[in-house]
């Protein structure tokens, strides 16, 4: 089953950065945590790692909706985004909504999830352009 959206951009990591948060903020998405997984990497284990941050993505109105639909889908929320860099390639990536709440049957959740994913999905088409 396929779990995430990635791009591949030409753009450096830090521009990557930037361009991703500003299309998710065009999609009415806030970014709610940030993890800099090379930083936690060499911080915690004493190991290098390659550029790697991970996005807490939230858009409140989609999140008010699925709460309603499913009260514990917050085990599920926010939606990450990743920029990353593998083998001097910078990508962008996304969580498929449809995928990661397939495990809920709710249709109504399901519906939401669609509207998420599109939106998440023309964010980073977007900033990998």
């Amino acid at each position: 089953m396929q779990y995430g959206y990635r791009k591949t951009t030409s753009a450096s990591f830090e521009e990557a950065v930037e361009s991703i948060k500003a299309a998710l903020a065009q999609e009415g998405f806030g970014v709610l945590t940030e993890i800099d997984v090379k930083k936690t990497m060499k911080e915690k284990l004493g190991e290098e790692y390659t550029p790697y941050l991970i996005l807490g993505a939230c858009n409140p109105q989609f999140a008010h909706k699925a709460l309603q639909a499913e009260k514990e889908i917050g085990l599920l929320l926010p939606c990450n985004v990743l920029v990353y860099e593998d083998a001097g390639a910078v990508h962008i990536a996304a969580i498929l909504p449809t995928a990661a709440m397939s495990v809920v049957e709710n249709d109504t959740l399901a519906a939401i999830a669609g509207e998420v994913e599109a939106r998440l999905k023309r964010a980073v088409d977007a900033a990998a352009a």
